[in-house]
């Protein structure tokens, strides 16, 4: 069985009207959600082999707080363009790429193609995935070739708003 761990990234800043979307950076919240959503993650004694993310600023950046919780340094996160924005439909073609050695991968990026992605991957219920949302999805494969629509199961799905230190 694979897993894959659909996160998408913290709140972030929108302060500088003119900014170019790929740079906004996390704002106070993120950067406090991002690093606590890693330690309750971490807690949960999961093991993740490899962290993709979108390279834009505010996923990477929540890519880093979550891995460093793991104890994995920045420079072990695999940037993957195509997450950028990415529909659901590429959100599938980088999952089905995932490398047959993998057996978990954590992959991080943005709305609204990460949650239609989780529902097309699960086929239903979650809806929109607020910021630094976390969902581990089981497949019921073990190839990320063969990862199809309704492939996987919801194991568990964490938000901040469902820790009370994070309100």
């Amino acid at each position: 069985m694979l897993t894959l761990y659909v996160i998408r990234h913290a709140k972030s800043s929108w302060s500088d009207p003119l900014q170019a979307d790929f740079h906004r950076e996390l704002n106070g919240r993120g950067l406090r959600d991002a690093p606590a959503m890693g330690k309750h993650f971490v807690a949960r004694g999961e093991r993740v082999d490899l962290f993709v993310s979108s390279p834009a600023i505010r996923a990477f950046s929540t890519a880093q707080a979550v891995a460093l919780a793991f104890g994995v340094q920045p420079q072990k996160i695999v940037a993957e363009p195509k997450l950028y924005l990415a529909s659901a439909a590429t959100w599938m073609e980088v999952v089905n790429a995932l490398p047959t050695s993998v057996r978990s991968a954590a992959l991080f990026a943005h709305n609204p193609g990460i949650s239609e992605f989780c529902e097309l991957l699960t086929e239903g219920g979650l809806g929109e995935l607020p910021t630094c949302a976390m969902v581990r999805v089981d497949l019921g494969t073990g190839s990320w070739a063969a990862v199809s629509r309704g492939a996987g199961t919801v194991a568990w799905y964490d938000f901040p708003k469902q820790h009370t230190e994070l309100q």
